[in-house]
C-alpha cells in the first residue's frame, strides 16, 4: 500500500513539472498556431496512441463504457476539452505566469467544491490559506493596481482561465467514480471524447471564419514545441496523473499543482524574463498558503488515524 501510495506521489509530482514547463511552452508557440488547432492536435494524437495501447493491452473490449458513457464522456468533454483550451485561450489573452497562479489555486476551490457539494466545511486553516492564496493571486494578476479597467483584454483572459481551472477540479474529482477500470481504460475513454469535442470545436470556428488553419510552416515552426505538448505534456503526463488520482487520490493530487508556479517562474527566468517584485511576493503568497494547507491536511490526516 505504501509503494502504490509512493508512487501516486511521484506520478502527480511529474505531471505537475511537466505542465509548469508547458504552459510557457505553449504560449510561445501561439505566435504560429492558435490555441484551438494546438488544444485540438495534441489530445486528440495523444488519444489515439493510446488508445492503440490500450487495444493491445487489454484487448477491444476495454473500448467499452460499460453503462458508464454519459459519466466519462461528460468528464472527458469537461476536462480534455473544456479545461486545455481555456487556459490556453486565457493565456493567448494574458500571460502563462499569470495562468500558471490562478491554475494553482485549484486545490483551494476541490475545497471550496467539497464544502458546497457535500457539505463539508474547510477547517479555520484551511480557509485563512485560501484567503491568502486569493490575495496572492490578486497581487500577481493586478500587479498591486486594483484599477483592472486599465487592461480588460488581460482580465477577461484571467478570468477564462479560472473557469478552466473550475474544470479539471471537475474532471480530478469525478474520476473517482470511474473505480474498476485501470489507468489506461479511464485516460482512453476519457480523453477520446475530450479530443473529438476540442476538433469539432475547432472545426467549428474555421467554418465560421473565426480562426483560420495554420500553414505547414507555421506548424514546422513550432515542431518541437508540439511535440513536447503533444507526447510529454498530453500522453505521459496524463497517464501519471490518473495514476496518481487511482493511487492517492483526487484531493491529495490536485495538491501537487503548488509546483507549476515554481517551475514557471523558474522557467521564465532561464529565458531572460524579469519579474517585478510585486509578481513574485504574490506567487510566492499562493505557493505558501497552498502548502502550508497542505501540511496541516496531512497532520489532521495522521491525528484521525492515531485516534
Amino acid at each position: 500500500m505504501a509503494h502504490g501510495f509512493g508512487t501516486g506521489l511521484a506520478a502527480a509530482l511529474f505531471a505537475t513539472l511537466t505542465w509548469g514547463v508547458q504552459l510557457p511552452l505553449a504560449k510561445d508557440a501561439f505566435v504560429a498556431v492558435d490555441p484551438f488547432h494546438m488544444t485540438a492536435t495534441r489530445y486528440l494524437v495523444a488519444a489515439l496512441c493510446l488508445a492503440g495501447i490500450l487495444v493491445m493491452r487489454e484487448g477491444r473490449a476495454a473500448l467499452r463504457y460499460d453503462g458508464r458513457a454519459r459519466l466519462a464522456i461528460g468528464l472527458g468533454v469537461i476536462g480534455i476539452c473544456g479545461s486545455p483550451m481555456l487556459t490556453f485561450l486565457g493565456m493567448s489573452l494574458s500571460r502563462a505566469e499569470h495562468a500558471v497562479v490562478i491554475v494553482s489555486t485549484q486545490p483551494m476551490i476541490a475545497a471550496l467544491a467539497v464544502w458546497i457539494l457535500r457539505g463539508r466545511r474547510p477547517a479555520p486553516v484551511t480557509a485563512l490559506c485560501m484567503l491568502g492564496a486569493f490575495t496572492g493571486v490578486l497581487l500577481v494578476v493586478t500587479k498591486g493596481q486594483l484599477d483592472l479597467v486599465e487592461s480588460p483584454r488581460q482580465v477577461l483572459g484571467d478570468c477564462i482561465i479560472f473557469v478552466s481551472a473550475l474544470c479539471w477540479v471537475v474532471y480530478t474529482m469525478g474520476l473517482g467514480r470511474l473505480t474498476g477500470w485501470s489507468v489506461w481504460r479511464v485516460t482512453v475513454l476519457t480523453m477520446l471524447p475530450g479530443g473529438l469535442a476540442t476538433s469539432a470545436v475547432t472545426a467549428s470556428l474555421v467554418v465560421l471564419g473565426i480562426i483560420h488553419t495554420p500553414s505547414l510552416a507555421a506548424v514546422h515552426s513550432v515542431a518541437w514545441q508540439m511535440i513536447y505538448l503533444t507526447f510529454v505534456g498530453v500522453l505521459l503526463a496524463m497517464l501519471a496523473w490518473n495514476t496518481a488520482i487511482q493511487r492517492i487520490g483526487g484531493l491529495n493530487a490536485t495538491l501537487f499543482i503548488n509546483c507549476m508556479p515554481v517551475v514557471t517562474f523558474a522557467y521564465r527566468a532561464v529565458q531572460g524574463h524579469r519579474f517585478e517584485t510585486i509578481e513574485l511576493v504574490g506567487a510566492g503568497l499562493v505557493v505558501s498558503a497552498l502548502i502550508a494547507n497542505n501540511l496541516y491536511l496531512r497532520q489532521e490526516q495522521r491525528r484521525l488515524a492515531g485516534a
